[in-house]
């Protein structure tokens, strides 16, 4: 019989987080660093008069990762909730890859294909497992900051070209990630159901524990059920009515 409660909370050892946490980071630094307000003409830098880029952007790498870590959370009570917001981290994810999609288009150049020397080395980066000891926070963000060296040599460039296709790949890693997480949780929900579920198979089995054993019938040694009439309860048989046995509670 599983848990009442699912694991929650366990995010921080996910990659996906990780990838998420360097997302958020870099696009408030891609945005400090390549979008302009001021209306003048530039190669390097994107023109959002408004702001509103900068906010559209911002606000989605924080949804992509502020979702991972909610879904995590309610994890214990909902697995519906669960796969739910981890869906919608991978939905704003997926719009913030739309973003640096057009700044890169913006600029009159194509993103990197799959096939470039670029794509193939970013994409064969690996990530190290994270070891936790007694300081999760601070060493969650130290294991993320140590994991976003690893793509310097792109992240780190003065040209928003690079930085842009850069975060493409980095964002897609995550993305992937984050359906392999959703179908693992749908298939957890299969094999032992949600929080609803289990809480009902507990109320059942503490309502059968304060039910008497049934006896077996004294006709057909079927086992009898617990009826009533007006004379009280009593046991009858479960063949009633081709077996009318009965026994006194």
């Amino acid at each position: 019989m599983p848990e009442m409660f699912d694991k929650h909370g366990g995010f921080r050892h996910l990659h996906s987080f990780t990838l998420a946490t360097i997302i958020q980071l870099e696009t408030l630094r891609f945005c400090r660093r390549f979008l302009t307000y001021d209306g003048r003409l530039s190669d390097t830098k994107v023109y959002d008069p408004k702001g509103r880029q900068y906010d559209q952007m911002t606000q989605a790498a924080r949804s992509g990762r502020q979702n991972i870590i909610e879904g995590s959370e309610r994890a214990s009570t909902s697995k519906d909730t669960e796969m739910k917001l981890t869906d919608v981290a991978r939905a704003s994810l997926s719009e913030l890859r739309g973003d640096y999609e057009i700044v890169i288009l913006d600029r009159n150049q194509l993103p990197w294909s799959v096939h470039s020397p670029e794509s193939k080395a970013i994409n064969a980066i690996s990530l190290d497992a994270p070891h936790f000891k007694d300081d999760m926070i601070c060493e969650s963000a130290k294991h993320a900051m140590e994991q976003r060296k690893k793509y310097a040599r792109w992240l780190d460039s003065n040209d928003s070209i690079i930085v842009a296709n850069a975060m493409l790949i980095i964002i897609s890693r995550a993305m992937n990630m984050l359906k392999k997480q959703i179908a693992a949780q749908g298939k957890a929900f299969e094999e032992t159901g949600g929080f609803s579920e289990r809480l009902m198979t507990k109320r059942i089995e503490a309502r059968d524990k304060d039910k008497p054993l049934a006896p077996d019938c004294p006709l057909c040694n079927k086992p009898m059920k617990q009826r009533k009439s007006a004379r009280g309860d009593f046991w009858g048989c479960s063949a009633f009515p081709d077996c009318k046995g009965t026994r006194p509670i």
